[in-house]
Order: C-alpha cells, then structure tokens, then sequence
C-alpha cells in the first residue's frame, strides 16, 4: 500500500518543498511502525531531505530514544497531544533535522477504551524557531487501513507546515 501513487505524490511534494527550504526531516514512529520513514526512503535521493526515524513503539523507547517524560506517559498515555509534540520535538533535538513529525495510536484490532477508540491516532509537527503543532484524529477501518491513513495524514500536515 506504501507505494500507492497518491503516497507517492505527496512525498514527492514534500520533497520537492523540503529540498527548496534547505530543511531536512526526522520522523518519530508508534503505531506506523516506520512506515512513514519507508514511504519518504522509497524516493530515490531522499538523502538529501529524509535524515532519520525513530521508532518507538514501547513506553522506554519513546524515553530512552526520544526524551519523552515517563512524567508525561504516566498522566497522559502514550497516545496523547502531549506525548507526540515530547516524541517530535526529541526527534529534533536527537537528529540533524529542522522538522519532525510524531506519531502515536491504537491502529487495532484490540487497544481501545472508551476515551481512546481504535483509530485514534495523535500527532505533532515540530519545526526549528516554531511552537509544535498537534492534532488527535480518529480513523475508521483496520489496522492496515488506520495506519496508511495516519502515514497520509502526517504527511499532509508536514507539506501544510511547509507553506
């Protein structure tokens, strides 16, 4: 599904934006398990504007990786607004990057709560000299079909950052 030719439009846009800026890009992974890294690394030259990902999946990646407060998991979750702007704001200071983009969520079958449903998904944008930008969403469908729509997601919001 990655390769799905509107996922690579997108990444072609932002590539295109992020090689116009002189601006590089880290991503922080949960849910997507990497995905995002896979669909901008899928660009040939993408050296040039993808630096690294992290992904960080459990509780003590997120901190030893990333920085993220146990503080902030323990009050908050890890699929939290407050945990994803920690996640992409650790990716920036633990990379080369000026921009970062979190993601953290429960792509299912099981994991939900009533507060957290299957599908929701939380992510932030950080960007050298800005404040970090989050947004919780919820998606429908499967897991496969929750995780690309957070990938799509994510990217959008990278290429609206951007502008």
């Amino acid at each position: 599904m990655g390769s799905e030719p509107d996922i690579r439009n997108t990444v072609s846009r932002l590539a295109d934006r992020l090689v116009e800026l002189g601006v590089v890009l880290s991503a922080a992974e949960s849910c997507t398990g990497g995905w995002l890294a896979k669909v901008c690394t899928d660009l040939p030259g993408s050296s040039a504007w993808f630096e690294r990902g992290f992904v960080t999946y459990s509780n003590e990646a997120k901190q030893e990786m990333l920085g993220v407060r146990e503080e902030t998991l323990l009050s908050h979750g890890a699929v939290s607004e407050k945990t994803v702007v920690e996640m992409a704001v650790g990716a920036l200071a633990n990379s080369r990057a000026q921009i970062a983009v979190a993601i953290s969520g429960i792509a299912g079958p099981g994991g939900g709560t009533p507060d957290k449903p299957v599908g929701t998904v939380c992510f932030a944008w950080a960007m050298e000299g800005r404040e970090p930008h989050s947004e919780r969403c919820r998606f429908d469908g499967d897991r496969e079909a929750v995780r690309l729509q957070a990938v799509r997601f994510a990217l959008h919001g990278l290429i609206t950052l951007l502008q």
